[in-house]
């Protein structure tokens, strides 16, 4: 790197970018192993101005091969733009292609996985879509899972399923009186 302001922002971008990359494959390899315990699953909607974002890879894809081609620039002066390039035109597709909705062991919300084991809490965001949230056990942290007007009766059922099975265990919170069904928790 020639030490240039440019050329530092680019580097810091370039590693915050090869983080994203990083999630997305290692996520999209997670699905991958999961999808064959499915029970309800839907593909991820495209995200707003999809157009636009395949644009962008398209046109760093273009910058790159002319930095590298053209201008015979070393491969590390590319790295930001190399990184931004994989996340645009490939990342993108993956996050896509990863089948949100609910596995045998958990359901996959629209930032990764989540075991049944690990929920502390589930309710519903009425709208259109519904979106469910799923809330952790052990963590003050939520998570939301937007689902088709198609498949919501559906989610719910098995929602309840998993419940009534003690997949999903709602019981131990602070007052608990022994009066309650957990399965109408959904």
């Amino acid at each position: 790197m020639d030490g240039s302001p440019l050329s530092n922002i680019l580097l810091i971008l370039g590693a915050g970018f090869l983080v994203a990359n990083l999630r997305v494959f290692f996520a999209y390899c997670r699905f991958r192993q999961l999808r064959g315990t499915a029970l309800l699953t839907w593909r991820n909607a495209r995200p707003p101005l999809y157009g636009l974002l395949l644009a962008i890879g398209v046109v760093l894809g273009v910058l790159v091969f002319f930095k590298l081609v053209i201008q015979q620039r070393p491969l590390m002066q590319l790295f930001g733009e190399s990184m931004m390039f994989i996340y645009y035109a490939y990342a993108i597709q993956l996050n896509i292609r990863i089948g949100r909705g609910l596995y045998e062991d958990g359901i996959w919300v629209e930032t990764g996985f989540v075991r049944y084991t690990e929920i502390g809490g589930l309710t519903w965001r009425e709208g259109d879509p519904p979106t469910l949230i799923v809330i952790y056990r052990r963590r003050q942290l939520a998570r939301r899972l937007v689902v088709p007007q198609l498949h919501y009766g559906e989610v719910r059922r098995l929602l309840r399923q998993k419940i009534a099975t003690h997949d999903i265990h709602f019981t131990g919170k602070s007052l608990d009186l022994g009066v309650h069904d957990e399965r109408d928790d959904v």
